[in-house]
Formats: C-alpha cells, sequence, structure tokens
C-alpha cells in the first residue's frame, strides 16, 4: 500500500495535567505506527492563546505530528481524534513534495542559520 507524508496539528483542552497531556500524545503516536505508520517528526509547541475561543476556552496545548503513513490511517486516527474529549481541535494534512523539502529543511535549521547570518552582516 502507498505511503504518504502527513502533518497533524492538535489543540489539547488547557486543563490538562503534563502527565495527561503526555499519555494523550503518546496513545495517538502509538496509533500512527501500530497502523503501518512512521513518525517523523514531532512539535509540542506547549500552552499557546486561541485566535478565537473554543468550548470557552481562550488557551489550549499545540502538538504536531509528522509522519508518512498508508492513506486509510487518516480516517482512523481523525475518528480517535474526534471521541477524544480532550482535543478541541485538529487538522490533518497531506504534504506535497515542497511541503515535505520545506519541512526537512525548518528541522534541519537552514532558516535559523540564515536569520543568524543576516544579523551578523546588519553589525
Amino acid at each position: 500500500m502507498e505511503k504518504k507524508q502527513y502533518e497533524s496539528v492538535i489543540i489539547l483542552t488547557p486543563v490538562l495535567s503534563e502527565k495527561q497531556m503526555d499519555d494523550a500524545i503518546a496513545s495517538f503516536r502509538q496509533l500512527i505506527t501500530e497502523n503501518g505508520g512512521e513518525v517523523i517528526h514531532e512539535e509540542n509547541w506547549g500552552l499557546t492563546k486561541l485566535a478565537y475561543p473554543i468550548q470557552k476556552k481562550v488557551t489550549g496545548f499545540y502538538h504536531i505530528f509528522e509522519f508518512s503513513a498508508p492513506t486509510d490511517l487518516i480516517a482512523k486516527l481523525e475518528l480517535a481524534y474526534r471521541r477524544d474529549e480532550q482535543i478541541l481541535r485538529y487538522f490533518t494534512l497531506a504534504l506535497n513534495k515542497h511541503a515535505v523539502k520545506y519541512n526537512e529543511r525548518r528541522r534541519n535549521g537552514e532558516f535559523n542559520k540564515k536569520k543568524e547570518t543576516e544579523k551578523e552582516a546588519a553589525v
């Protein structure tokens, strides 16, 4: 079966303890890997202010998964997101070749190096 590369952003409710948040994230990571997916990169953005209130909450814990997986996994993953009351919002996106290349460059810190070089040249 063909694998595609995806990026999934979830916003968890801000009332969770650190352990509850870690457990929720671990369960989604496990769901991806048990169904033939491979987590490429994860980022925890922590507690962030929302653009608008969701369920009367103004902040949420953001977490991003970048993974490759068979296409049928997305339906299972999003069903798990919908069933989990700890998740305020989620968004899963199939990445094209340009987005994959951009994410690789971002992970390797190429954009940060460019900014540092520009700052050094300005001094």
